[in-house]
């Protein structure tokens, strides 16, 4: 039965299985993931649960789909251009510049969009309004910090700030964003979001409702969300990698909560789950001191904007299964899996 559910999720492409399992193909002797566009009949497959087992049975990585690369993990070429934008902030890219670095502006653009879900040159305004509005946090001036932008005039960067940012740069000493960038991981892309307060998002980039999110960080912080750098990011990265690498267990970065008053009790409640344990909603209530609202803390728990910090994946079903997850339950499986390996090593 479960192999037939395989199938039916390769034949569908169905990115919800990332990560659950691998399809060999007998005929080509080649491995690959869900998502594949390949379509071999179902004779002709087998199915393994890792890419080391298909490996440990003869079969090759698919140079197509490639599934020893992390979901989610841009190219070399990409990952060169994103940190070329890091460095030069300022900097406005046009399509011969990219031709000049080695890339193909057309491949740039469809990888944008298809992870970013925005054009690159969207990408490009938002990150250089972020960088605009944090030299002017630190009392630069409107003219330098323009100028320093790329623009010719002042009245072309004011009009590109205020798209951006929702009002012009003279009206935005104390206005406040919410910062976005995004995040390579052991279990795919994830998005972040942060306030000059900390951290208040950290979903996986393919989360059926992270629109939801956004428009709602928006509306909570009466803020504009803005791609780009902010300082809580720097530690966010440092801490997620020594997570992944098992040299971290808990988290101690600042932290910004977007949510009601009883949404984020049950939240921080999450924090005296140990790392590497389980509970459920009935206990988590209890330790709330609100034995009979399981339904509202279930439910608080799903509108959990901070995956892995906060850690929802601790709390299964009462009887032992996994529930729901916004990161798919393969994801939730794989993070309780590492922890309690990790657990077990001391």
């Amino acid at each position: 039965m479960e192999k037939e559910i395989f199938y039916k999720a390769f034949m569908e492409r169905d990115p919800s299985f990332e990560g659950v399992f691998v399809v060999a193909v007998k005929t080509t002797g080649i491995f690959c993931r869900p998502t594949c566009p390949t379509k071999p009949k179902r004779e002709n497959v087998e199915f393994y649960l890792s890419p080391g087992e298909a490996m440990a049975n003869g079969y090759r990585p698919c140079k197509i789909c490639k599934p020893l690369e992390k979901i989610g993990d841009p190219p070399q070429e990409i990952k060169q251009l994103l940190k070329y934008m890091e460095d030069n902030p300022t900097i406005k890219l046009k399509d011969t510049d990219l031709e000049n670095m080695g890339l193909e502006p057309n491949q740039v653009r469809r990888w944008f969009l298809k992870n970013y879900k925005q054009t690159f040159h969207a990408y490009q305004r938002m990150y250089r309004a972020n960088n605009a509005f944090q030299r002017f946090q630190s009392n630069q001036s409107v003219t330098d910090v323009a100028f320093d932008s790329g623009y010719d005039s002042l009245s072309g960067f004011n009009s590109m700030f205020k798209n951006i940012i929702g009002s012009s740069l003279q009206n935005s000493r104390d206005k406040r964003i919410v910062n976005i960038t995004h995040i390579e991981t052991d279990l795919g892309l994830m998005v972040a979001g942060a306030t000059d307060k900390g951290i208040c998002m950290l979903e996986f980039s393919d989360y059926k409702l992270i629109d939801l999110e956004y428009k709602q960080l928006i509306s909570l912080f009466k803020a504009p969300l803005v791609q780009g750098n902010n300082p809580h990011f720097d530690t966010l990265r440092s801490q997620l990698g020594e997570y992944f690498e098992g040299e971290r267990r808990e988290f101690d970065i600042p932290l910004d909560l977007a949510g009601t008053e009883f949404q984020k009790q049950v939240w921080l409640s999450l924090l005296k789950i140990p790392y590497g344990c389980t509970t459920n909603y009935a206990k988590q209530a209890e330790l709330l001191g609100k034995p009979s609202a399981v339904r509202a803390v279930a439910n608080a728990n799903g509108k959990n904007k901070i995956s892995i910090i906060l850690p929802c994946h601790r709390v299964i079903g009462a009887d032992g299964t996994l529930t729901g997850y916004g990161g798919g339950i393969w994801r939730k499986k794989k993070l309780l899996e590492f922890e309690q390996r990790n657990l077990a090593k001391g």
